[in-house]
């Protein structure tokens, strides 16, 4: 389930008609929309404050949307970040740009509302699903990394206490040999003791 009041769409345009319709479309919904009238303004935006979905125009001034879309996808920043394109373009070679530079989704304009908001959900929920399986998936890298040193720490315990019982079994040993060698001192002074004592005799 979208928290739609927490997700952040960046639109990109250089028509401020074009802006406004989409902006009022998405917050409509609850969305909180940024807005950007040049591509470079959208990615100085983007890498201040990444956005959770951005929607991009191709035929911009200065910087198109191909070139926005694959400087986003370069930066560790705002990779992961879902684009949808909005294009007047409609040819398939357009759209065959469009998917190789980095994008996600395409929609020709002009679009039909219904199918615009369910193509932004449709990748924001693939977006929070990413997230979601990321989070599970850094959780258990954690647990396994606990798991290791939990392990390298009983593996360090025994080693100390084996080291320990060798220590003592070869004090012991020690102490045993010299018991034998003391018994054995003994009884060899009470083997000479008996030999004198015949001597007198």
């Amino acid at each position: 389930m979208l928290d739609v009041s927490s997700i952040s769409i960046l639109v990109v345009d250089d028509t401020p008609n074009n802006l406004r319709l989409l902006g009022e479309i998405l917050e409509s919904q609850r969305y909180h929309v940024r807005k950007s009238l040049s591509g470079k303004i959208a990615l100085q935006s983007a890498y201040l404050n990444p956005p959770d979905l951005v929607l991009l125009d191709i035929n911009m001034p200065e910087m198109n949307g191909y070139e926005v879309c694959q400087q986003l996808k370069s930066s560790e920043i705002t990779r992961h970040i879902p684009i949808i394109f909005i294009s007047a373009l409609d040819q398939v070679e357009d759209k065959i740009q469009a998917f190789e530079s980095g994008g996600q989704d395409y929609i020709a304009k002009p679009f039909e509302v219904a199918e615009l908001l369910a193509r932004v959900k449709n990748q924001l929920l693939i977006q929070q699903k990413r997230q979601l399986l990321l989070q599970k998936t850094q959780q258990l890298e954690q647990e396994l990394e606990q798991e290791l040193q939990n392990r390298q720490m009983i593996e360090a315990e025994v080693q100390k206490l084996n080291f320990n019982l060798e220590q003592q079994e070869n004090l012991r040993m020690q102490e045993l040999q010299k018991s034998r060698e003391f018994v054995s001192t003994l009884q060899h002074i009470a083997d000479v003791i008996q030999v004198l004592e015949l001597w007198q005799y």
